[in-house]
């Protein structure tokens, strides 16, 4: 019997994660989807602390179709990013395939001014 869906991700992410690590010079952007919303954080791993975070379930963002709210998730964590002094960061797609919406959020990111 193979695996699940979910563990299969889950299995993915923790092999991302043994290879990528966010440091103070260049946090981690974590991406988390459900079927309905998606969510993005700046992550500074030696601290353990959130520096920025946006998602989808926010008042301008909901009713977007969910391809455009992804890119639009994605500038709006940059721009939280830039007021919190970030500039680049490192990619942690979560396991997911770098495609549709994680695709979108990544390119809303970089439009936004975050190099990764």
């Amino acid at each position: 019997m193979g695996l699940s869906t979910r563990e299969a991700r889950l299995r993915r992410h923790r092999r991302i994660r043994g290879k990528v690590a966010g440091s103070p010079e260049r946090p981690r952007l974590c991406v988390s989807r459900s079927n309905k919303r998606i969510y993005a954080q700046i992550i500074d791993d030696t601290r353990g602390h959130t520096l920025a975070a946006a998602g989808s379930h926010e008042e301008p963002l909901r009713g977007m179709v969910k391809g455009e709210a992804a890119a639009e998730v994605g500038k709006l964590l940059a721009e939280r990013a830039k007021a919190a002094g970030v500039e680049a960061v490192v990619f942690d797609r979560g396991g997911y395939q770098y495609h549709g919406r994680i695709r979108a959020l990544a390119d809303g990111a970089r439009e936004g001014g975050l190099q990764f």
